[in-house]
């Protein structure tokens, strides 16, 4: 399977989930967080520094539900308006039309 390019509007909420998921980490360790959630510590700091844009959804809500968080309050936190996050990374291929 080919992985895409992450676009601006990826990266921008790659660095905000990882700004939140530190935050609600709080004191508590990488490894123990990591160790709760199933996931290596490696992945969690990629998370966390925004090193991996669009993480796995079970990584994200493994790690959500250990840190207490609700996968909507995630999602709210990370996204804004279309305007601000407006993407300017690969345009959509255009597909040929069907010949009649």
């Amino acid at each position: 399977m080919v992985r895409l390019p992450n676009t601006s509007t990826d990266v921008e909420r790659g660095r905000r989930l990882g700004a939140l998921l530190r935050r609600a980490r709080g004191e508590r360790s990488i490894l123990d967080v990591a160790l709760d959630a199933q996931v290596s510590p490696e992945t969690l700091r990629k998370i966390e520094t925004g090193r991996v844009a669009t993480p796995a959804f079970p990584t994200v809500a493994a790690v959500a539900a250990v840190l207490g968080l609700s996968l909507d309050a995630v999602w709210a936190e990370i996204t804004t308006p279309e305007h601000d996050l407006a993407p300017t990374g690969p345009a959509e291929p255009k597909r040929p039309r069907a010949v009649s």
